[in-house]
């Protein structure tokens, strides 16, 4: 979710940003939930809560949009670490995804003259891969509003949290060559505050899925997991009032690695084989045999986490 781009406000108050044209999104084949591996043996399909959706597939990532939130409910990404291309950002051109009506999906009214960001949900760095065509595809494909998600700006910058978080993620798959999975989404609830007639998530996740070899046989390998949440609630400070014209002011935030099974709980999404997949409990357990551990762990930096 690092990357992020505001409307920029002229000395009259009114902006400049013109809104670009969308680019062809026709015959894109989206996330493939048999990325990790081919085969039967290790699908990891999109996540699913039961509501009506829609899935838009873009260049190696899929978004679950809920068109009654106008905001995605989760995105799925697969990651090549070996053939990731080092793309410039190419100037925040944001757009509506003309594939939904307007009034499905949340767009530059939302995020103009205020603190909140467009964060990134498949984060712009992680779909840029393959062929010099495909990642171009994929870099602008992520300038979706649809993979967009409302953050307070020290949320989304914040390197020593879930930007820092992103770039450890990308950085193991980049320096190891590896394929990862990573879904991400907001945490929707019914008492989400609302601004300009979108309700403001106060919370987001991330689960990424990748393969472990097995220490004896270096052939096999087994699904493997870990999810993220980063917690705001606690933090907020007042809700909006009705035409307010500001967003709810934040204080500091908070990375927590938490069980996948969690994040289902939380989000009512079902996450596949991920849950089953965690290495959070196990891992737990072995440093901590009296069970003396919070099952939210926070995380500060890399040595925090347990994968």
């Amino acid at each position: 979710m690092s990357d992020s781009g505001r409307e920029r406000a002229t000395s009259t108050g009114t902006t400049t940003t013109a809104a670009p044209p969308p680019p062809q999104l026709s015959g894109r084949a989206g996330y493939d939930p048999r990325f990790l591996a081919p085969g039967p043996l290790l699908p990891v399909p999109l996540p699913s809560d039961g509501t009506e959706v829609v899935v838009l597939p873009y260049t190696h990532f899929s978004v679950v949009l809920r068109p009654d939130r106008r905001l995605a409910a989760a995105t799925v990404v697969g990651i090549d670490g070996g053939s990731l291309v080092d793309l410039d950002r190419g100037g925040d051109a944001w757009y509506l995804d003309p594939r939904v009506r307007p009034d499905e999906q949340a767009g530059a009214e939302l995020y103009a003259r205020n603190d909140l960001d467009r964060g990134h949900l498949v984060r712009r760095r992680d779909p840029v891969w393959g062929s010099a065509q495909e990642a171009q595809a994929a870099n602008a494909d992520t300038f979706s509003y649809i993979n967009a998600a409302p953050q307070h700006a020290r949320f989304n910058q914040a390197m020593e949290l879930w930007l820092g978080l992103e770039d450890h993620v990308l950085g193991y798959a980049q320096r190891w060559g590896r394929r990862l999975v990573v879904v991400t989404g907001p945490v929707f609830t019914d008492d989400d505050p609302e601004y300009r007639g979108v309700r403001i998530p106060l919370r987001f996740f991330k689960v990424a899925g990748y393969l472990l070899p097995q220490p004896d046989d270096g052939e096999v390998s087994v699904l493997a997991s870990a999810a993220f949440v980063l917690d705001q609630t606690p933090l907020v400070e007042e809700v909006l009032a009705a035409g307010a014209p500001d967003v709810p002011p934040l204080g500091a935030f908070r990375t927590f690695q938490v069980p996948v099974a969690d994040v289902a709980e939380l989000t009512a999404l079902d996450l596949g084989p991920l849950p089953a997949a965690d290495r959070m409990p196990a891992l737990v357990a072995s440093s901590a045999p009296d069970g003396d551990v919070p099952a939210w762990r926070s995380v500060l930096q890399p040595g925090d986490l347990l994968l």
